[in-house]
């Protein structure tokens, strides 16, 4: 039996930047405590819709109205006009806690869903129909507007450690990251300029509340601290000549 698929998360995500070199070793101590995901490795394009002037990522920036984004992403290496594709609604509450609703559909149907409201019959879910219509009202003319292409290494918490409660923690690494704000599509490859330095990763840890220790002392050990990364604001500022700023 297939798993359900997931449409609504809640979870804290932090992200790290990572040099290549000292990879090998944190990934060999996160493995005690993390097995590869059911399928650990794939790619990963996305399209962000916003308006002309990139207002919805000019309010996240500005930490406006939830700090949403609103995107189609697959895990196809070569997505089709009728493959199946997610869009994704993310958003943060008061706490930085982040909210992510999604359902599946196809490109053709989620595009002409942002730009013109034409829901297809596929699309059942009327409570993310709602909160698409109230965004659709606050950005109007939403269309493709950044492509952000990643290969993605998935690690998952280990069912039972001992001495150690479960937490679900989720790991990832993504690298070769690249955006493009033209030919905006999942349709026409994944060249693009550099998203990240050549020589780093960009490391996300997801986890429904505070970090174990054990996490926060591998993390401690290697001396990687957390730092405010945003790959769509980052590719946005970077389309813009923006110098990107990156906080520890």
């Amino acid at each position: 039996m297939s798993k359900p698929l997931e449409t609504r998360f809640k979870r804290i995500e932090t992200k790290y930047i990572v040099a290549k070199e000292d990879l090998d070793a944190l990934l060999t101590d996160l493995k005690v405590y993390l097995v590869e995901d059911d399928y650990p490795t794939s790619t990963i394009s996305n399209i962000y819709f916003d308006t002309e002037d990139f207002q919805v990522i000019q309010d996240s920036i500005a930490k406006k109205n939830h700090r949403e984004k609103i995107r189609m992403r697959t895990y196809l290496a070569n997505p089709q006009a009728d493959s199946q594709v997610f869009l994704e609604i993310k958003k943060k509450d008061q706490e930085g806690v982040g909210h992510k609703f999604r359902l599946v559909s196809t490109p053709s149907a989620i595009t002409a869903l942002l730009e013109n409201g034409q829901v297809d019959s596929s699309i059942t879910d009327q409570d993310l129909l709602d909160e698409i219509h109230e965004l659709r009202q606050r950005y109007d003319g939403l269309k493709p507007r950044m492509y952000i292409y990643y290969d993605r290494y998935s690690l998952k918490e280990k069912h039972s450690i001992k001495g150690y409660s479960s937490t679900k923690v989720r790991v990832t690494i993504d690298q070769n990251l690249t955006y493009r704000d033209h030919d905006v599509s999942l349709f026409n490859g994944n060249d693009g300029q550099a998203l990240l330095d050549e020589g780093y990763v960009i490391m996300e840890i997801k986890a429904p509340g505070q970090q174990p220790k054990w996490l926060a002392d591998i993390l401690e050990e290697h001396g990687i601290e957390a730092q405010k990364f945003s790959k769509y604001s980052t590719a946005y500022r970077k389309s813009q000549g923006i110098v990107p700023q990156m906080t520890k």
